[in-house]
């Protein structure tokens, strides 16, 4: 059975949401307060953290890039804060999605499902041999996960390297940022757009030699964005 942390100040939240994700099969663990939900989410496994951002003692986005530090599983951010810089930061930190309270607790269990689907998919693979990609300087290991950028090895989130991989899979092919919403976070209408252009900036920041003038993933202005090869 798939585990699931909430860090979740306001214990009525929390208890609803906790009940609304074991009805649909999770076993789910709450913590109420943010030093001691990053060293759950450190000491034990999880497949999934639904991270809320205002905590007492440590805020969100503290407890975000700290787990991003050590564990690569799906992260959740909720906040009430509506500022798209908080959402902004949130992503940049390595949170994988961002819901601005209120939300209803059926949204929240569409995209818990959509993110461990694809989780799974992606880290389960029993290929026998490593799956390589070799662009121009940059090697990307599908089946370990890793990046290597002129024998360097960059650190990359679960989504970052999902957006980088699907890019590079598809060479010269121009997509559009509904698109690669779609086809990255596996979901149509819920959720914000915007999540794919922070991602793009985080991944040209890791293999471009100048990310103002990117060689690899080319800006199409007014259409999206294409890998060059």
């Amino acid at each position: 059975m798939s585990r699931i942390l909430i860090i979740e100040d306001e214990e009525a939240i929390a208890d609803l949401e906790k009940d609304y994700l074991e009805l649909s099969g999770f076993e789910v663990a709450i913590c109420n307060e943010g030093e001691g939900g990053l060293q759950t989410a450190l000491s034990e496994e999880f497949d999934l953290i639904v991270l809320d951002l205002m905590l007492p003692g440590m805020d969100g986005f503290e407890i975000c890039k700290r787990i991003r530090e050590e564990k690569n599983i799906p992260i959740i951010m909720v906040s009430a804060k509506k500022d798209d810089i908080d959402k902004i930061r949130g992503l940049g930190l390595g949170a994988d999605d961002y819901m601005t309270k209120p939300f209803s607790p059926s949204e929240l269990v569409a995209r818990v499902k959509a993110h461990m689907a694809r989780y799974d998919r992606l880290v389960g693979s029993n290929q026998k041999s490593n799956d390589i990609i070799e662009i121009r300087g940059i090697r990307i290991d599908k089946t370990a996960r890793r990046v290597v950028v002129d024998g360097t090895e960059k650190a990359f989130t679960g989504k970052e390297f999902d957006l980088l991989t699907f890019l590079a899979e598809h060479p010269n092919h121009v997509y559009t940022k509904e698109e690669l919403f779609r086809e990255i976070w596996d979901m149509d209408s819920i959720g914000d757009i915007a999540t794919v252009t922070v991602h793009i900036k985080k991944i040209r920041e890791k293999i471009e030699f100048d990310s103002a003038k990117p060689q690899y993933i080319e800006t199409i202005w007014g259409v999206g964005y294409r890998f060059k090869v």
